[in-house]
């Protein structure tokens, strides 16, 4: 049998539980992920060579990865081309690219410096969002910067999410998109501190100042991300999941959630429809922890599947931002990308094809013994044909023939980095 002809079978079977599969292809093909680049040169950037800080650390050694902008923009345009869809690139302010404009400290960064990554998203016809780099930089003092009690090394910080606000509006202006800029700091302590308040004071303030300077709304969403402990940091962090959550309810901008970032049993799935209820908008950092916040790569494992059928089951397909965020250096990187993209795309699809309404009618109406017998059936259904199709439809290459490509790729280019 064909792909198509697969597809229709499946098609067939699943109308038999009041699902469109045809619909469900449709509808996925309009999903924008945001892929990440810093999975593509280990989280270096180009502003800086020094070692990665602020609790964050890359393992693993594969050749090939990328040095310069234009070796990690090639690698972008490989994996996207084994990606159905057109989607949106996740950038960190240390991936400014200064050529021979002369380099400028973080807390000057401007849209200029950013100009060949508008180029490349727009000649793709992809989004972008960005982020403050708040790490590996001498002004992250003691494992603290937004935090520190020093108003020097806050005011510098301050200073670089103000020119990343201004930055992510040049971004939505040149691409047609809004730009989702998300602050994350590593501020915390190693040891148990004498003082929790006065840390996350001085965080509060700082980011009062920094939403302060007028930006466009429609075209800035800006987040703020938690996180329960990081390397250096394991007793204490600032920026904890009740602060950044309250922080955002107050203030009007989004909460982002990183299910990397919780305790090992907690879980984000349960926590979007809580947020629904009281965010227009919510933000996710998609990654696979491994007993903490490990980075590992997006696959189609329980929890990943979980969050997709969150955001299908409520309607909030426009209202829930997905990025992946995770950085393996131990795997072909480009692989790294394809993996976790169309992992969370298939989690995507398998939501989609789930008979969501019958099961929710099966809930309220108490027939929970149905509800979990039918649950169970739908695993065997033939999912597979239906993402085959939507490979295929949209011209990519299907099942692990994209890994093919891959080593070619590595061959030709990667393994010639040296």
């Amino acid at each position: 049998m064909t792909t198509e002809e697969r597809f229709r079978a499946a098609g067939e079977l699943y109308a038999g539980l009041g699902v469109d599969a045809a619909g469900a292809v449709e509808t996925l093909k309009k999903i924008k992920i945001s892929m990440h680049c810093w999975q593509g040169d280990d989280v270096r950037g180009f502003d800086q060579d020094g070692p990665l800080t602020g609790g964050i650390q890359t393992t693993g050694n594969y050749p090939g990865r990328a040095r310069t902008p234009e070796e990690l923009m090639a690698d972008m345009d490989k994996a996207l081309s084994l990606i159905p869809g057109t989607h949106k690139i996740n950038l960190h302010a240390n991936y400014a690219i200064f050529a021979d404009k002369g380099a400028v400290d973080r807390d000057a960064i401007k849209p200029e410096h950013f100009k060949r990554w508008v180029d490349f998203a727009k000649e793709r016809g992809l989004g972008l969002d960005f982020n403050p780099t708040i790490f590996s930089h001498p002004m992250l003092k003691d494992n603290l910067s937004l935090s520190h009690p020093d108003a020097a090394v806050r005011n510098f910080w301050i200073r670089h999410c103000q020119a990343c606000i201004r930055i992510s509006e040049y971004f939505a202006t040149e691409t047609g998109q809004p730009c989702l800029m998300n602050i994350w700091i590593p501020d915390g302590y190693k040891d148990v501190p004498a003082d929790r308040l006065a840390p996350r004071a001085r965080f509060k303030e700082s980011l009062d100042k920094i939403l302060s300077i007028p930006y466009d709304r429609e075209k800035v969403l800006v987040c703020l991300e938690s996180k329960v402990f990081g390397i250096g940091v394991e007793s204490y962090t600032v920026g904890s999941s009740e602060f950044t959550l309250n922080y955002a309810m107050k203030n009007g901008i989004l909460p982002l959630m990183d299910n990397g970032h919780y305790h090992p049993t907690e879980v984000v799935s349960d926590k979007i429809p809580s947020l629904l209820l009281f965010h227009e908008k919510v933000a996710l950092h998609v990654t696979r922890g491994v007993r903490w916040d490990s980075d590992h790569v997006v696959i189609f494992d329980d929890e990943t599947k979980e969050i997709a059928k969150e955001i299908v089951r409520n309607d909030a397909l426009d209202r829930v931002l997905v990025g992946l965020d995770y950085f393996d250096a131990g795997i072909n990187r480009i692989s790294a990308w394809v993996l976790g993209m169309r992992s969370f795309q298939k989690a995507l699809l398998y939501a989609l094809l789930s008979p969501n309404e019958k099961m929710r009618r099966l809930q309220e109406d108490g027939k929970l013994t149905e509800l979990l017998m039918l649950t169970e059936e739908v695993r065997t259904y033939p999912f597979g044909a239906v993402w085959d199709y939507f490979c295929e439809s949209s011209g990519v290459p299907v099942r692990e023939s994209w890994y093919e490509e891959v080593k070619k790729y590595e061959d030709e280019t990667l393994l010639k980095r040296r």
